[in-house]
């Protein structure tokens, strides 16, 4: 079973990557074509730089689950590392649970705003684009995330769990065979 889950796991991260990196290719040909408008036409896309920036929001926010997936996210942790084995797995998980805690935090406090920007239909200024589509990509990005990073510390402990009991039985047959 956790095969087949670290194997959709898989399949999301890399759907979330492609869509990063979509975002990410259309907000540099709009930046392109807003460039090549302006020192050679002499005209600009007015909306280009709002659009340019939701379509960075929307690849930050999705690209932050794969980051989270494979704990390459940014932390302060040079004191951890110093720590002996069990103290750092302890410090690990604390610093996990604080993470899972932040995004639950960020989701729940961002709800209520993403709702009012829906129910009043707030839009961008130049570009009359609906505000409820790049900022209900911070609650999606939180929610990838914190899915992401659970997933990994419930299955990193399953195979913790598993390592310890089969050498549990690796070292009761070894007793079992020395034994007269």
């Amino acid at each position: 079973m956790i095969d087949r889950l670290l194997k959709g796991i898989q399949t999301l991260i890399k759907l979330a990557r492609g869509a990063a990196a979509i975002l990410l290719c259309l907000s540099v040909a709009l930046n392109f074509a807003n460039i090549i408008g302006r020192y050679f036409f002499s005209v600009s896309i007015s909306w280009a730089e709002e659009i340019m920036l939701f379509l960075m929001c929307g690849c930050v926010f999705l690209g932050v689950g794969p980051v989270s997936w494979a704990n390459r996210h940014i932390r302060m942790d040079i004191v951890v590392n110093m720590l002996p084995a069990p103290a750092k797995k302890f410090m690990e998980l604390l610093a996990e649970l604080a993470f899972l805690a932040t995004a639950a935090l960020v989701i729940i406090f961002s709800v209520p705003v993403i709702a009012d920007l829906a129910a009043f239909d707030e839009r961008s200024q130049a570009a009359n684009f609906p505000l409820v589509i790049p900022q209900a990509m911070i609650p999606i990005g939180f929610g990838f995330m914190g899915l992401l990073v659970a997933i990994r510390v419930l299955t990193d402990m399953a195979a913790a769990r598993r390592a310890r009991l089969g050498a549990e039985h690796e070292v009761a047959r070894r007793n079992e065979a020395a034994a007269p």
